[in-house]
């Protein structure tokens, strides 16, 4: 590959993140709503002044963060609009990046929570349970907890006994605490009955990897990070304040 070719796509995927949290700005600050088809992507290209292909990209990470669904030959049309919240708990140029990190650690931390059913200790079970009853502690406290979920999620790695999966996730930290931080202070924003529902997936992990059920502790990691990434794009009542 030539560098000019991967200048160029590296350009592209540039003004992809631009595009994207452009079209996420408007979303937000409801010039889409709900409901309402956006324009054209030949227009919103025009609109932004970028090519069709850089509008495309841009639209397919809408979609998979459930923003936008496209429908034959009508269209993309907005179907979540994420709470104003979003933009001051997190700059928008952080939200692509933070949601691609979501994806990428379904399938490592899912894998993890397998291996770690299947090699657990007892001092293992000790740290995940005590890393669990930190988090239990900042639910009750109606804390944020943003250091505690992380130490829980390093527990399942420890326990794994792989220090690639350990080195991971210290790798994804600053990413990792971000998205943490935001989809916890939503959580918050919305009642503490929001943080128990993520703490009840902790415990199904937490369960999982204790009865040595491998392929259980997957889906619930699986499970727990998916639910993770469409928080950050769930709204939250208006009269809680943005």
């Amino acid at each position: 590959m030539s560098d000019d070719t991967t200048s160029t796509q590296t350009r592209q995927r540039s003004l992809a993140d631009i595009v994207y949290e452009q079209v996420l700005a408007e979303i937000v600050d409801g010039v889409f709503a709900e409901n309402s088809r956006l324009p054209a992507e030949g227009a919103l290209a025009e609109r932004f002044g970028v090519s069709r292909p850089v509008v495309r990209e841009a639209l397919a990470r809408l979609r998979d963060d459930g923003l936008i669904v496209s429908r034959q030959g009508s269209g993309s049309y907005v179907t979540a609009r994420p709470a104003r919240a979003v933009r001051a708990l997190a700059p928008l140029s952080s939200i692509s990046d933070m949601q691609r990190c979501f994806e990428f650690r379904v399938g490592v931390e899912g894998d993890a929570a397998y291996q770690a059913a299947l090699r657990r200790s007892d001092a293992d079970i000790a740290q995940l349970r005590t890393a669990f009853a930190a988090l239990d502690d900042v639910v009750r406290r109606n804390a944020l907890g943003v250091t505690e979920d992380y130490d829980f999620h390093l527990a399942v790695c420890l326990a794994t006994h792989n220090r690639f999966y350990v080195g991971m996730l210290e790798f994804l930290r600053e990413n990792m605490v971000m998205g943490i931080n935001l989809t916890r202070n939503l959580s918050l924003r919305r009642s503490s009955e929001r943080l128990k529902l993520i703490q009840s997936e902790h415990a199904a992990v937490v369960d999982a990897i204790v009865a040595g059920d491998a392929e259980a502790a997957r889906l619930a990691m699986r499970a727990h990070i998916e639910n993770a990434k469409r928080r950050v794009f769930e709204g939250v009542d208006e009269d809680m304040g943005a």
